[in-house]
This record gives C-alpha cells, structure tokens and sequence, in this order.
C-alpha cells in the first residue's frame, strides 16, 4: 500500500463518477468520512463502486463493507456493469454470527441488539487491521441504527467509527438507505460531507434522478440541484450550468445571410455571441427558417449542432431536401450534428451537457433548438425553464456562438400566446404571422427586437421555396397583418403566390 498516497491530504480521492468531482471541487477530502444518502433504487451503491475502483485504479486497497446486500448481488451489479473487480478491491459481506442466531445462547437479561452491535463493530475493525484500506465503503448505516436501538448509542458508535477511521488516514464513504422512520441527522453533523440522491416519478416519462451537496466542510462546491443518470458502466452526473465559468474571448462580428432582403431587415445580419428567438403559430416555417442560416453558418466553413424535440428527423430532412437544403450531406460531412430528442426521456442537465458536448468538442458555433415547447415537455415548471434557459442562452453567447430557439404559438391568427415569454432573453426576436389577403392564407416576417444594432420596423410578405427564403415589399398598404386580418390602407403590392403552398 502507498502510505505516501494515504498521508498525503492535499490529493482528493476522486469518486470515479463522470461530473460529480466537478460539483464537489475535485473529490472527497482524503483522511474523512462522508455520507451518501437516498431512497433505495437511487444509485448509491453504483457510486460506491466507482469510488473505490477508481481508487483501486491507482494502487490504492479498498474495502467494500456490506451489511444489506450479499458479496455475490455486489458482483453481479459489478459484472451488468461491465466492472472487472481487481484483487485489491475487497468485499466483506457482514452477518449475524452464528452464535447469536443460536436459540441457546440468547440472554433473557442482555438485549440481543447489544451482543450484535459490538460483535458487528468488532468485526469491522478487524477486517479493517487486515485490508488496511485506503477507501472504504460501509453499506448501509440503517442496520447499525436498527442495533443501536437509541440515538445516542448511535452517536456514539458512529463517532467511535470515525474517529478510528480518522486516526488510520482512511477516506469513508457511508451510504444510508433512509429507511428508518427516525428523521436521525446524527451523521449529518458528524461527516465531512453530505450528499443527497432523490429519484423522482414523472406523470409521464421515465424516472429523473438528482443530487445535491447539502454539506462540504471548508470547501466550496457547485450548490442546488444537479440531474444525474444511471447507465451501464455506472452513474454520470450533470453539474449545474453556470454560465459565468465560461466566459470566452472572441471577436464579435456580423454575420449576413445569404438573403439580402433578409439582411436588411435584421440590419446586416445577425450578430456572433447572441441569440435569436423565432416566434409563430404552427407551420410558418420556423424548423426551416432556423435551417437556412445553418446551411449559411455552413458553406461559410463553420459548424453548426441542431437539436430536434417536435419532428421526427426522416420527416424533416425530406421538407428541407424539397426546399434545397440537404441536412444528410451536411452531417455526412461532419460539419452538422442533428440530435433528436425525447423530452419524456431526457433530463435538462443532460440536454445542457450535450449542448456544451457540440460547443466545446465539435466547435459548433450555430446552434438550433428546436423547438422551446417540447423541450418545456422535460422542464414542465415554468419558472425553472426560464432560469435553465437564461443560463444556457447566456453560455452559449459568451461561448460566441449564434443561438436560435425556436417557439410555436397557440392558435394561427388573432391574439396568441407562447407557452412561456421567453422574448426578454433573447436579442432579436423574429415574429413570423398568417395572414389573409385577396382569397389566400400568406405569410408575414417581421423583427421585433435587436439588442445589438438597429433593423428595419417593417413587415414583409415572404415564402419558403425551393430557392429557400424570399421576401417581398414591405406591407405599407395594409394595416393589422400582425392581427392576421389585415385592411387595405393603400396600395397593396403583394407577392405573386402559386397554386399550392410549400410544405413548412
């Protein structure tokens, strides 16, 4: 064994699990004692695994001390987890001894809650001389509290067990099931650290699974909640998305479409480092309005990610394939990664890290959400969407990239309404409407809002073709487009319209 390793307190012994080394400021302080906590079915013994194979990983001993789940269900959830347990990683399955299983040796005058608690303390401890570990894993606390019987012997025995521990240089990690009725916050004050798994059951979807730090001792760490995962090959969490820690310097820059009727209404074009919201009722064309300026960021040399919630992806590359945009040759090409996404099974932690995944890994530096109301489908609480998206906009922006978010209105025409204002977060927002004029449903585009720089106050008529976006004259000669019944103030010059409207 490396006692230098053991001795050493400024090395934290990393968990071994994707993400959460990165909430708790590099791991757990080595020399201490830290309880996880959760319902059963919440991750805690796949995360004690990773603890101690990472430590096991870089010659450490490590002792897995288990007194609710036999050696061989620990193996088994090792082996489903593709997890080869090497030689100095040690399992001590602890039961009854046999003496006290015996009817002859029951005492009518001794409690046999008594005989086992020490018996089970002495028995730790002697494994605990023969390993000499440097992690150790004790699962779980709610067998030593149902011995125990009061809280004060069970403070006593888990400050007798953390002092020992402390004296011999051993990192702890105790897992508690919280399956006792007593609301014990013993151990709260007595480790180092506390973390907190909760599962939580959707009224639709699969289940969400979270963590938060409730204590650290004289260590900052990442607070609130954070969405973790239970896959094979073990737990990944997802820090919280803090979108101060990510400021990037880069040049910003205005980037003009490949429509100069469109570039003039945005005044140039849209700007590097900002965000754009694409707001309309159904089918005006707001997945393949975001698709044009993908296909710009493109044949101009860069790299763009999409992310789809609302359509299935075979559906979309045809539209846009009829409109002359080949979304496959572009993926084929690497330079774009379209992801469909399944609100029902995704968490907004998740969803956070791939964007950031495309940003940082991929370089993309156009990104397409599409749309806001299927990703409200995974964050349905109104308010914690606006947060999460706030962080996120704000992420990407100072990552320079340009953000288009998508949001499908209720209703086609008349007073609509989004499922969530969102409009104060980004910085332009592009207003698409349904109108109707001389017998036919048209369309209308206008910009609402640009924060960084002037744009023209008209509203133009346009259309989706195969030759993609294509504006007509500003609407001077009507008024209340924006209503979708609009009269005729003037001379009203409108586009020529075919026979049929494109798909969109």
């Amino acid at each position: 064994m490396n006692e230098e390793r053991r001795l050493d307190r400024t090395i934290k012994a990393e968990t071994g699990v994707s993400g959460l080394d990165e909430i708790i400021a590099g791991g757990l302080a080595r020399g201490r004692i830290f309880l996880m906590e959760g319902d059963p079915g919440t991750g805690k013994t796949t995360i004690a695994n990773q603890f101690l194979l990472a430590g096991a990983a870089k010659g450490e001993r490590c002792l897995y001390i288990t007194l609710s789940e036999t050696e061989e269900e620990l193996r088994e959830t090792a082996r489903s987890h593709g997890w080869d347990l090497p030689d100095n990683f040690h399992i001590f399955e602890l039961v009854p001894p046999e003496a006290l299983l015996n009817d002859e040796q029951q005492q009518s005058l001794l409690y046999s809650s008594d005989l086992e608690l020490g018996e089970t303390t002495k028995r730790i401890l002697e494994k605990y001389e023969e390993v000499k570990p440097d992690r150790v894993v004790l699962d779980s606390l709610s067998e030593i509290r149902l011995l125990a019987q009061s809280s004060l012997r069970y403070r006593r025995q888990i400050l007798s067990l953390k002092h020992y521990f402390a004296r011999h240089d051993a990192t702890v990690l105790l897992l508690d099931d919280l399956t006792s009725e007593s609301n014990d916050k013993t151990v709260h004050s007595v480790a180092h650290g506390v973390i907190r798994l909760q599962e939580m059951s959707p009224e639709y979807g699969a289940e969400r699974r979270r963590l938060r730090v409730l204590k650290y001792r004289g260590q900052r760490f990442r607070g609130g909640y954070h969405d973790f995962i239970i896959e094979k090959g073990g737990v990944r969490a997802f820090p919280r998305l803090v979108s101060l820690e990510h400021k990037t310097d880069f040049a910003r820059s205005v980037v003009a479409t490949e429509n100069e009727e469109l570039n003039a209404l945005l005044g140039g074009g849209f700007d590097t480092g900002s965000s754009a919201l694409i707001l309309g009722p159904s089918g005006t064309g707001k997945s393949l309005f975001a698709l044009t300026f993908v296909q710009s960021a493109i044949r101009r040399g860069g790299k763009a990610a999409m992310f789809v919630f609302d359509e299935e992806l075979g559906l979309l590359f045809a539209r846009a394939k009829g409109l002359g945009i080949d979304i496959q040759q572009m993926v084929d090409s690497g330079n774009l990664i379209i992801e469909q996404v399944d609100a029902a099974e995704l968490s907004p932690g998740e969803f956070s890290q791939r964007v950031r995944t495309c940003v940082e890994k991929y370089d993309a530096k156009t990104v397409v959400i599409d749309s806001l109301n299927g990703f409200q489908a995974a964050m349905p609480e109104e308010t914690a969407l606006v947060l999460h998206m706030h962080e996120l906009l704000q992420y990407l922006n100072r990552q320079g990239a340009m953000t288009f978010l998508t949001v499908a209105q209720h209703g086609l025409v008349g007073d609509m309404k989004a499922p969530v204002d969102v409009t104060y977060l980004a910085d332009t927002v592009v207003l698409l409407r349904y109108f109707e004029a001389a017998g036919r449903v048209r369309r209308a585009i206008s910009i609402m809002k640009k924060r960084t720089g002037a744009h023209e106050y008209t509203i133009r008529e346009y259309r989706i073709g195969s030759n993609g976006i294509s504006l007509g004259e500003p609407l001077t000669g009507f008024q209340g487009v924006l209503r979708g019944v609009p009269e005729i103030i003037g001379s009203a010059e409108l586009m020529e319209t075919p026979q049929a409207l494109p798909a969109g």
